[in-house]
């Protein structure tokens, strides 16, 4: 089975806000260890990255340092300036974010984040050289048929599209999260079979902008949320990678999960965006 198209196998975890500071900060520390305890991550066919809130960017940058795990912020604003209470993407570049979370389906259900605002922060983060990480994913439970899965992919393309403005270069540099809304938080994932076919599904639709992108859009990094625990990964085909939540707030959990990866990745060259 080819876990990624790409070569690259991402795991992420965001920490939201369920852990307190003192913890997130012990948890980083755990999480350098599992890490510098898997010397074949330093390869890079198999890219670690972590998103803590905002408060612990700084020590996360400090603790983070020298090893293969990407920092990334879970939001951003859409501009510098006046915006009281925003975090810029130029500020979040200073210090050594690499990618933001955007379009997060609490961030567009609670806080109103509509495709106009949504498409803002995608550009902002771009120019400020930091990777827009873009949470998409349809709203109800149609798991196990095929023609739910292509209807959920049409959905999602959709929302990259309205995400990156018709600009399909753009879209060639995202990272792109598949979560359904229906499996964030449920005690299970959506199914291996049914995520598969969405992503093969998303990624022909991708592919048809590729003179527009100058680049393979069917490449891009595809990760699935939602639910994501250890056992799924070998169970999906096409996809680039998990993003994981609760579950990993367990450094060991997130231990056994970068294990799998490691096992399932290809060889050869990374092709890290």
């Amino acid at each position: 089975m080819a876990l990624s198209v790409t070569g690259t196998t991402y795991i992420g975890v965001s920490t939201k806000m369920y852990l307190g500071y003192r913890d997130c900060l012990e948890w980083l520390e755990q999480v350098r260890n599992a890490v510098d305890s898997r010397p074949a991550l330093a390869a890079g066919r198999v890219v670690p990255f972590v998103i803590p809130a905002f408060p612990m960017l700084p020590a996360a940058a400090a603790i983070l340092a020298g090893s293969p795990v990407r920092l990334g912020a879970q939001n951003c604003g859409w501009a510098d300036g006046p915006w009281t209470g925003e975090v810029s993407p130029s500020l979040l570049a200073e210090l050594d974010v690499s990618l933001v979370e955007i379009g997060h389906a609490e961030r567009r259900r609670y806080f109103g984040e509509d495709s106009v605002l949504i498409a803002r922060k995608v550009r902002a983060a771009d120019a400020a050289g930091i990777t827009p990480l873009v949470c998409v994913g349809e709203e109800t439970c149609d798991d196990g048929t095929v023609a739910g899965a292509t209807a959920a992919a049409a959905f999602v393309y959709q929302q990259i599209a309205d995400a990156v403005g018709g600009d399909w270069a753009l879209a060639s540099r995202l990272v792109i999260a598949y979560e359904p809304v229906w499996a964030i938080g449920a005690a299970e994932p959506a199914g291996g079979d049914y995520v598969s076919t969405v992503v093969r599904s998303l990624r022909a639709l991708l592919n048809a902008h590729n003179a527009e992108a100058g680049a393979t859009l069917g490449d891009l990094p595809i990760i699935y949320g939602g639910s994501a625990k250890p056992g799924l990964l070998p169970t999906l085909d096409g996809v680039s990678g998990l993003f994981l939540g609760r579950f990993a707030h367990d450094a060991a959990n997130l231990g056994r999960v970068l294990d799998e990866a490691l096992a399932l990745a290809p060889a050869g060259l990374p092709s890290t965006p």
